[in-house]
């Protein structure tokens, strides 16, 4: 059977020739992958291409870590927050964040389909929450970026297949994994601090493909192993089951409030919140809107949906998710 290969296969296979480096190579060699037709004609083509990724980051390993921190690995922050997407090859990350975002990240039934970070936005009702999908985790392989990634951002979604042979296996070398990089990921309620290890991120679990066949059965196995430890949702992106409860879930990761600053006599702006970590104070709002207001504040009236309104409160009085102040100075 002929390979019918297109020419855009032809043009990124000239990169090679002038490739700087192995990481050089192997972003060549999974773009290539992602290009090739996937019918049986090209499996030996796959397959050789595949062993050449394997072969070079086992080559990778043994080389002394000079500079193999990607400098687009970090990315800079924007939003109410920033979470990343972590999983094993085809968990379903990507297709994840298209349900989420409404933008168009590459999805393919195929490994290494995502080779860098990429950001994209989420819309929560009246804020947007920055994602993160990222190249897979390789049980026996992880790259340097995606663990410093982790590190920075806020929370963790921990993307699982549900169709995959055995997902609660996946979870734990996936957690394993991490954990040798000294991450540690807890559920939304555990607390972040703890001498062992030093990176410690609330994460949540996304059961992808959940409406494949046998697919509850795998939801329940994980429930049963990691309901303890991680809230486990169920999500099929490509009919967009579970995609609206997940954002809400991914909000409240990040334990985040959202606040509404008014001029006395007038209306708050309830299209532009300020976003404070929860158990924020009033004093916090006023550093959030000027310094100048936080040192010449004098009180605030508070108005919080039916139960409260026009209260003046001080300084360190405790606010929640959509309270609306009015600062006077």
């Amino acid at each position: 059977m002929p390979a019918n290969l297109p020419p855009q296969y032809f043009d990124v296979e000239k990169k090679l020739k002038t490739a700087r480096n192995s990481q050089e190579k192997i972003e060549i060699l999974e773009e290539l992958l992602s290009i090739i037709p996937k019918h049986k004609g090209t499996e030996k083509m796959q397959a050789q291409l595949k062993t050449k990724i394997a072969k070079l980051k086992e080559s990778g390993d043994k080389q002394p870590s000079l500079a193999r921190h990607s400098p687009n690995t970090l990315i800079e922050k924007s939003g109410a927050g920033q979470v990343v997407l972590v999983g094993l090859p085809n968990a379903g990350k990507s297709s994840i964040v298209k349900a989420l975002t409404g933008a168009n990240p590459e999805v393919g039934v195929y490994p290494f389909t995502t080779r860098q970070p990429a950001p994209y936005m989420m819309k929560f009702e009246n804020i947007r929450i920055q994602l993160i999908d990222t190249p897979p985790l390789m049980t026996d392989f992880l790259e340097p970026g995606l663990a410093e990634a982790i590190k920075t951002a806020e929370a963790v979604l921990l993307v699982v297949d549900l169709t995959a042979q055995d997902p609660s296996s996946d979870l734990e070398a996936v957690l394993l994994r991490l954990k040798e990089k000294k991450i540690e990921l807890v559920g939304g309620s555990a607390p972040l601090t703890g001498p062992v290890p030093p990176y410690r991120k609330r994460a949540i679990v996304a059961a992808s493909k959940a409406g494949a066949e046998r697919a509850g059965e795998s939801l329940e196995a994980l429930r049963i192993l990691f309901g303890d430890r991680f809230e486990v949702a169920p999500v099929f992106p490509l009919i967009a089951e579970g995609v609206e409860p997940l954002r809400r879930k991914v909000f409240l990761l990040l334990d985040i409030i959202r606040v509404y600053s008014k001029a006395p006599g007038k209306k708050p702006d309830r299209d532009e919140p300020f976003t404070l970590p929860r158990g924020s104070t009033v004093m916090d709002l006023a550093k959030a809107v000027h310094k100048d207001f936080a040192q010449n504040l004098k009180y605030a009236r508070l108005w919080r949906q039916d139960k409260v309104q026009g209260q003046m409160v001080n300084r360190d009085y405790s606010l929640e998710d959509e309270d609306i102040l009015e600062l006077h100075v």
